[in-house]
Parts: structure tokens; sequence; C-alpha cells
């Protein structure tokens, strides 16, 4: 299986930790944001997006960790539109009130507990 993670700088830890289990287990994760550093010019803004994007193509698993930014949104638009598997992680579930109506689109499955169950529910698939 091929995997992409999207989520916000403030995450990266958690990102990374799903990153290695989830290889550990023998999948590809199609790229590494993590190692990037925030983007603060046009240029930049453009290479890291187009490789995103490619990425997300690439996949056949999206895991959205919330909380996230506008760019992670961004991803899981272009996951649904792509038709991709789509695992959205909340530690403490999603909220309402704060959701974005594209969490409860059919075909999204939502997580929560800690980030190895979210991962182990996923290999559970694949």
């Amino acid at each position: 299986m091929k995997f992409y993670i999207a989520s916000g700088f403030a995450n990266i830890a958690t990102v990374r930790h799903a990153s290695d289990l989830l290889r550990r287990a023998g999948h590809v994760q199609t790229y590494d944001w993590t190692q990037n550093d925030r983007a603060v010019d046009i240029d930049t803004l453009r290479k890291i997006g187009t490789v995103e994007f490619e990425a997300i193509l690439a996949c056949d698993v999206l895991l959205l960790i919330l909380p996230a930014g506008k760019g992670s949104h961004t991803e899981l638009g272009i996951a649904l539109a792509a038709g991709k598997q789509i695992y959205i992680y909340a530690a403490d579930g999603i909220q309402p009130e704060t959701a974005a109506s594209f969490y409860y689109v059919d075909g999204v499955t939502h997580c929560s507990g800690t980030i190895e169950d979210t991962v182990e529910q996923i290999l559970e698939r694949f």
C-alpha cells in the first residue's frame, strides 16, 4: 500500500510516528513533507504543491491527522476527488462544531484514540 499523511506542522511528531509504523509494516510513503521547512516564497510553494499533489494522486490511502490547516484540507479534497481511501484521525474524536462537511462524505473513516490504533485499523484493511 502507498500512503500519504496530511496534517499541520504542529503535528510533525505524530505524523513521523505514524509514517514509521506504516513503513515498518512494509508500506510506502509517497511523500514526507515533514522534511521541509515552511515555504516562504512562491517558487518553493509551487514546487512543494506540485510534489504533494502528485504524491496524493499516487497514494492508495490518505491519513488526515487533526488538527490540520488549510493545506491539509486541500489535500483532503484532492484525495476525495481522486477516490482515495481516507482516514481522519482526531485523538478525542471529530467535533461537529469544528468539522468540515467533507469529513462526513461516504467512504471517509473516522478514527480516535491513539495513533497506533488508527495505524492498526489501516493495516487491517491492507
